[in-house]
């Protein structure tokens, strides 16, 4: 895959309800291997009205990799490989804040990581010196504030704040650690949050998440969770979502990339 080295393709990682992207004007599509190993799925490059786009299938097309054994490295140095500078992470997440329900899109300025035993470093193996990255804003403002335009233009009741609270899956949570959660200041609940951010961060890359409310998290509700709850609520959630990508596109493309990129 081929990219003009003066422009700069936006990537979008579809997750859970986001296989493949309707409207997307597809140019190519290429199965690749990064020294990370091989990607959930194809890069799919195309085209969203003027801007271009990769598009690529966190759990693989069709979805079977679960959230614990996702190669992140892989997908995030695959999309930096094709150019892309800049990163939306679609997620369908759990409600915890009492104003994020189902369908809600939560466009979140922090996160919580809780995950373990993922491979979630670039930075590791043979190095001249330890690197650390400043981690302070997980998700880039700029690109926030894009998304969270676009999503007033297409009427998508949203948030523009939240804190991610990134678990291990592929279970559900109890409960408890949704409590635990709270406490903590965690306001919508993923698996899939995280490395994936840090991975873009320490590749200079703007990253941001697009989170769909798919269901109350646990004890949030008064019954337990359904897949078919789940699917009613991408069913209604996920036209939005897709509105907001198609909007946000032209100026995710407009960002120049961070200094740090190369």
């Amino acid at each position: 895959m081929t990219i003009p080295s003066e422009t700069h393709p936006v990537g979008i990682i579809g997750g859970t309800g986001l296989t493949t992207l309707p409207g997307l004007e597809i140019i190519g599509e290429q199965l690749v291997e990064t020294s990370w190993g091989v990607p959930s799925s194809a890069l799919v490059e195309g085209r969203l009205g003027d801007q271009s786009v990769i598009f690529l299938s966190r759990h693989g097309n069709p979805h079977r990799i679960p959230p614990h054994q996702v190669n992140y490295r892989a997908n995030i140095r695959a999309l930096y490989d094709a150019g892309v500078r800049t990163v939306v992470g679609v997620n369908a997440v759990g409600g915890i804040h009492h104003d994020m329900g189902p369908a809600h899109v939560v466009i979140p300025d922090q996160l919580i990581d809780y995950t373990w035993g993922r491979p979630s470093t670039f930075f590791e193996d043979d190095l001249n010196e330890v690197t650390h990255i400043d981690f302070t804003w997980p998700y880039d403002a700029g690109a926030r504030q894009i998304l969270a335009e676009a999503a007033r233009d297409v009427g998508a009741p949203f948030s523009d704040f939240g804190v991610y609270g990134a678990t291990q899956g592929p279970r559900l949570e109890t409960a408890a650690e949704i409590r635990r959660m709270e406490r903590d200041g965690c306001d919508l609940v993923g698996m899939t949050g995280m490395p994936e951010a840090v991975l873009a961060a320490e590749l200079g890359m703007r990253y941001v998440c697009l989170g769909l409310v798919v269901n109350w998290a646990a004890g949030k509700s008064e019954h337990i969770i359904t897949m078919a709850e789940i699917e009613e609520a991408i069913e209604k959630g996920m036209s939005g979502v897709r509105g907001i990508l198609t909007v946000s596109m032209a100026g995710l493309g407009k960002l120049t990339p961070l200094p740090q990129s190369s």
